[in-house]
């Protein structure tokens, strides 16, 4: 049973490994169909951005062993698009004990990937460029977290007016990253930052609080789709680019359709360590400093 699962991991971790290599390959305006060899200058980016997802996945896993919970190895998600991959995720098994354990597995992941993300976006920063945009064509925008934009700033500056930054794609991996992580803090139902909340601030007070941002999230994507959407003049294929581009109305309808509850700890009474209520909070100040408002825009 054990092999036959591995087995399923192993192949979706080698389509997503390919996936990320058509993915690098493509933010270099290869096409691979045409030039097959040429799919090898898209390494960059796929090892940048699995190494954030496999230290992210990597460190749930080793942490659900330490505090003796089950947990199944990583399974990735390989997706044709420019990101390459819908991320990753591992099964729990068993149930988590203690409110200890439950902080150190939903912390251990979003910490441990954002070290990586961070190195990743700096050796990334550095590699980009600085380009006019009146001859360069902008088809998407990406949005800055509170970081990435200052990384951005100190590595490259500001840049000077009708310029903008053209990313490598390896700092386009970080800036994945940091979304990846930001997106798993969100303190919704099992999400990692649920299991923070959960364990910080117990199940009232995490269920109040999961239910408010999953309605949030809801209200704000359906409410751009309305602004930024124009039926009678761009047509109905247009409204539906947008919504998907911005996609908080799916992930929220994703999140309440999975659950916005969680599961309780076998052992609650027992008490959380103060180093643990620490990484709990480092883990929430991350979340503030990766998060991304509007993440991407559609630009004709």
């Amino acid at each position: 049973m054990k092999r036959k699962a591995y087995t399923v991991q192993l192949i979706l971790f080698v389509l997503t490994v390919l996936s990320t290599l058509m993915a690098g390959a493509l933010q270099k305006g290869i096409n691979i169909f045409s030039e097959p060899a040429r799919i090898v200058e898209g390494i960059p980016f796929s090892v940048s951005l699995l190494a954030i997802l496999l230290t992210h996945e990597l460190s749930h896993y080793f942490a659900s062993k330490i505090n003796h919970t089950e947990a199944s190895l990583p399974y990735f998600i390989p997706a044709p698009s420019i990101f390459g991959t819908f991320g990753a995720f591992i099964k729990m098994r068993s149930p988590i004990a203690t409110r200890k354990a439950l902080i150190e597995i939903g912390a251990s992941g979003p910490i441990g990937g954002f070290i990586v993300a961070l190195i990743v976006s700096i050796y990334g920063l550095s590699l980009s460029s600085v380009v006019d945009l009146s001859s360069e064509h902008v088809g998407l925008v990406l949005g800055d977290s509170l970081l990435f934009r200052l990384l951005s700033r100190i590595i490259l500056g500001v840049p000077p007016e009708g310029k903008d930054i053209l990313l490598h794609p390896v700092a386009f991996a970080g800036w994945i990253g940091f979304f990846v992580t930001s997106m798993n803090l969100l303190p919704i139902g099992q999400l990692d930052g649920g299991h923070i909340a959960y364990a910080l601030f117990g199940q009232r007070r995490h269920r109040r609080i999961s239910f408010f941002l999953a309605t949030t999230l809801a209200i704000v994507g359906i409410s751009r789709l309305y602004l930024y959407s124009d039926i009678f003049s761009s047509g109905i294929f247009n409204t539906l680019r947008n919504y998907l581009w911005e996609g908080r109305a799916v992930w929220a309808f994703l999140l309440f359709i999975l659950g916005i509850d969680h599961p309780p700890v076998v052992f609650w009474e027992e008490p959380l360590p103060k180093s643990r209520q620490i990484m709990g909070y480092v883990a929430l100040i991350i979340f503030i400093l990766t998060f991304v408002p509007v993440p991407i825009s559609v630009v004709q």
